[in-house]
């Protein structure tokens, strides 16, 4: 499965930017059509059903393409998807393809934990912190847990930076029951 959607979310990341698409928006409608397959049972089931032809799929798309003000590369995507009966895949293949577009555009996804809200400017500081320790353009999700104490937590992909004074007094632990 994995290499099924990351060959879809490769080559419609490849149209996207060698077309010179406006990613935003791409990514966008991707994602909207792939939520309404989510959220709808009998559209997965029309479009998952070998016995349904490919032209009717497709006119649902395009029913869907017409009412939602869809652009048409994403309709032509979706219509390979139903073609190659790789539907089920639709919302794997869009989560790839976000993450394809962010990797070529030097965009770096971040979740951040901290203690209390921040503001603006230390949302920006923080941001720009992590732009230059990670050498891409920081986008992140912010959360709370007062159980940090202070600081954050940032996960940027698989690495975490840990400034938190929790992180900290536990680092502060293992230094005094090792010593």
């Amino acid at each position: 499965m994995a290499t099924v959607v990351n060959t879809y979310a490769r080559a419609f990341a490849d149209v996207v930017i060698g077309s010179r698409l406006d990613v935003a928006r791409t990514l966008a409608e991707a994602q909207q059509i792939a939520a309404l397959a989510d959220q709808s049972k009998e559209l997965r089931e029309v479009w998952d059903t070998p016995s349904i032809a490919a032209e009717q799929k497709r006119a649902v798309l395009d029913a869907i393409v017409q009412r939602a003000g869809l652009s048409r590369p994403v309709r032509n995507f979706v219509a390979v998807l139903i073609d190659k009966g790789r539907t089920r895949f639709l919302s794997e293949i869009v989560k790839q393809f976000a993450h394809d577009l962010n990797d070529r555009l030097g965009i770096a996804e971040a979740e951040v934990t901290t203690a209390r809200e921040l503001s603006a400017q230390e949302r920006a500081e923080l941001e720009a912190d992590l732009s230059r320790v990670t050498g891409k353009t920081v986008r992140a999700k912010y959360e709370q847990n007062p159980a940090l104490l202070g600081g954050a937590i940032a996960r940027v992909g698989s690495t975490v930076y840990d400034g938190s004074v929790k992180g900290q007094l536990e680092r502060i632990r293992q230094q005094l029951v090792s010593s």
